[in-house]
């Protein structure tokens, strides 16, 4: 975990920084700054270390397990609608200051109204600092509820309430996250297709710690439209098949799969093989502070992985864009914004 943003060390650094981006995969909690985690743990002593350098060390993660486990006591300290409102209104301006221009974010509120916080409070939490965020910094951000996986079905069922019954209009998609081994995803099925009956979007996480067996069941069984990580669908040469024929993107988090170990090294990270596949790929920063990275450092890698110049890196920030839930006009907006930025016409150019 780092309180600084990454070094710049690619050659791209400075046209990935000026560069309007989208993210649709990325944690409201997972991306508290050390800053903010520090603040909240103070306010709420416990199991999380306030000293910004024992937080280094308790972000060091030994397995997908042991982050879960550390995700979850973070999402311990916000108990209050306060902690809910100030991490959201200070992750949006984090990301503002990537030139982000729109995010689906993943909320997880069954974890906030166990610990005691109505969902009611919740929802007006969470969109006090959206609209904030965009009042002061322009960024407009969308949310999709994640039932956590680890917490079983009774969890799912309440997500789908939530999601049902006291929606914020903003909220546009409905996930899947946590722990994949142990947490078949056929069990979800009936909650999935209630909320696609609802007109929510399916974005199941599916294949980052098992294999592409699991992404067939998020395509097949939960209706999924884009898949979180589907990082061992590579191993499945008619499932990358699949995934080009029905265009369905793939949400990308290369520093994420480092951390919890899904992948070695990032020389082996299965992206390139994703890519050449004709595959939609999306470049997403998951947890960004967790795991000592940005969305503008993941771009940078994207393309050290990838050998793309200029032009691909904006195309690959394009793919984001389109595999977003945007209205089709403000897709072209977007798109059109990156195509002048970098023709060097656009505002942030030069």
């Amino acid at each position: 975990m780092s309180d600084a943003t990454p070094t710049p060390t690619s050659p791209h650094a400075a046209f990935v920084a000026g560069l309007p981006k989208a993210e649709i995969h990325v944690h409201h909690v997972g991306s508290a700054s050390p800053r903010i985690v520090s603040e909240l743990a103070a306010r709420h002593p416990g199991t999380v270390p306030a000293d910004l350098d024992a937080l280094r060390d308790f972000y060091t993660f030994r397995d997908f397990g042991h982050f879960i486990e550390v995700y979850l006591a973070v999402v311990d300290l916000l108990r209050e609608p306060e902690d809910i409102r100030l991490l959201t209104y200070e992750v949006a301006t984090e990301m503002a200051a990537q030139n982000i221009r729109y995010a689906e974010m993943t909320l997880t509120p069954w974890t906030s109204v166990q610990a005691g916080v109505p969902i009611e409070a919740y929802v007006e939490a969470v969109e006090d600092g959206r609209v904030a965020a965009e009042r002061d910094h322009g960024i407009r951000l969308r949310w999709v509820y994640d039932i956590p996986g680890e917490s079983g079905l009774p969890s799912a069922v309440d997500t789908l309430g939530f999601a049902l019954d006291h929606a914020p209009e903003t909220l546009i998609g409905f996930g899947l996250g946590g722990p994949e081994v142990g947490v078949d995803r056929p069990q979800f099925k009936d909650v999935f297709d209630q909320a696609r009956a609802a007109g929510l979007h399916s974005v199941p996480h599916a294949g980052e710690t098992t294999g592409p067996q699991t992404v067939w069941d998020a395509i097949h069984v939960l209706g999924a439209e884009r898949i979180g990580h589907g990082t061992s669908s590579v191993q499945d040469p008619e499932l990358l098949a699949y995934l080009v024929e029905h265009g369905i993107p793939l949400e990308v988090c290369p520093t994420s799969n480092i951390a919890t170990r899904a992948v070695d090294v990032l020389e082996n990270h299965p992206l390139k093989q994703m890519y050449d596949a004709g595959v939609t790929v999306t470049i997403n920063s998951d947890d960004p502070p967790m795991f000592g990275t940005t969305l503008n450092r993941e771009y940078e890698i994207a393309a050290d992985l990838l050998g793309l110049d200029e032009q691909g890196i904006a195309d690959l920030a394009k793919n984001t864009v389109h595999a977003s839930f945007l209205p089709a006009q403000e897709q072209a907006a977007l798109a059109a914004e990156i195509d002048a930025y970098t023709a060097g016409t656009g505002p942030l150019a030069g």
